[in-house]
């Protein structure tokens, strides 16, 4: 069917006027239909990817130094932001427990790719892992979920604009406050984020969030504000803007449906992802992109996912979502429609009403 925004394979045939709609496949049928090897992750692969990305953030510093020119900083902070969002994306491997078997080594990459750019791996991994158990439902999950109407017409003016306006610089706010309607900071061990038994998890990854933060205020006292601006805070501000981005069209299509109650499963929630195209950035970010199967199988290493695509299609058919629309357009578009969803109904959809902030 083609919409105005996006070609998707989805029929209104499939949909139930109350909600109670009922997949023609489990869980057990994906997963039957993708090889077998696309659930081992390569040890050798992944630190690959890793290291590929380090080696890119330390060359681009080092042109960056020694050119040293107004002209190319702008130029570094996009290029070294994508850099940093590729990192993070390693280290959500890394969360997933799909970098390797071993988990000592998938929490040790993931801090060393975390870290860095001020994300605080447990801290993270374990928000993470509500959002994936709970994707699509719209009573628990974690990240990106939309409001109710009514919820809507009462939001002040200012939070309006912070969510609906200026939301790809929302992640440090996130780490410290969560989403609206919800409590808990990602730093702290007594956050109803975590379990008691996660304490010493969560105490790890704020301190040495605490000593990096550290690190760049002895290294701006040394050489002053400009060099934070030029070497660190151009591209964390690139990197915030792309992990906003995906994150955000990942869970945010007009198309997309919404659960309430015992209508939600998980496996409804995961399927209603969407797959977007960013071009010559995917395989830089490692395929992330490909975010259906990814929520299918949390534990399917990142370079596996385009073959688990491809083999899980012909089962999702009408119920896989993928929209070959220029991002910039897909941007646009959610974040002009996508406002809430009405007050009542199982299963319901984003729903524009038109009006000027106020």
């Amino acid at each position: 069917m083609q919409l105005d925004t996006v070609q998707f394979n989805q029929s209104p045939s499939l949909e139930s006027s109350q909600g109670e709609d009922k997949l023609p496949f489990t869980l057990q049928d994906l997963k039957a239909a993708i090889p077998a090897e696309c659930f081992q992750p390569s040890v050798a692969k992944s630190l690959y990817y890793f290291f590929r990305d380090v080696v890119i953030v330390a060359a681009l510093y080092a042109v960056a130094n020694y050119l040293d020119s107004w002209y190319f900083w702008p130029i570094f902070w996009v290029l070294q932001g994508t850099m940093f969002w590729a990192l993070f994306v390693v280290g959500h491997d890394c969360g997933h427990q799909s970098f390797s078997k071993h988990k000592w080594l998938n929490d040790l990459i993931g801090h060393l790719s975390h870290t860095p750019i001020l994300v605080p791996y447990h801290g993270w991994r374990i928000s993470h892992r509500t959002h994936h158990k709970n994707t699509g439902s719209l009573e628990n999950d974690e990240s990106w979920y939309p409001v109710s109407e009514s919820e809507y017409n009462k939001m002040p003016l200012l939070q309006k604009i912070g969510r609906f306006y200026v939301f790809l610089l929302a992640y440090p706010i996130y780490l410290f406050k969560r989403s609206p309607g919800k409590e808990g900071s990602h730093f702290d061990p007594r956050s109803p984020l975590f379990k008691p038994s996660e304490k010493w998890d969560i105490i790890t990854s704020t301190t040495l969030w605490i000593s990096f933060v550290g690190l760049l205020g002895f290294l701006t006292y040394q050489w002053g504000w400009m060099w934070l601006l030029k070497y660190y805070a151009g591209p964390y501000i690139v990197f915030i803007i792309w992990l906003d981005l995906v994150t955000y069209l990942h869970h945010t299509e007009q198309e997309l449906p919404w659960y309430r109650g015992d209508n939600w499963t998980f496996l409804k929630g995961a399927i209603s992802t969407i797959d977007r195209d960013y071009g010559i950035f995917n395989h830089i970010h490692h395929d992330i992109g490909t975010h259906v199967a990814h929520h299918i199988f949390l534990n399917m290493p990142h370079y596996n996912l385009l073959k688990a695509t491809e083999a899980i299609k012909p089962i999702l058919g009408d119920y896989y979502y993928k929209s070959e629309e220029p991002i910039w357009k897909s941007l646009l578009h959610s974040a002009k429609v996508c406002r809430f969803v009405p007050d009542e109904g199982a299963k319901v959809y984003h729903t524009y009403h038109h009006e000027n902030v106020k």
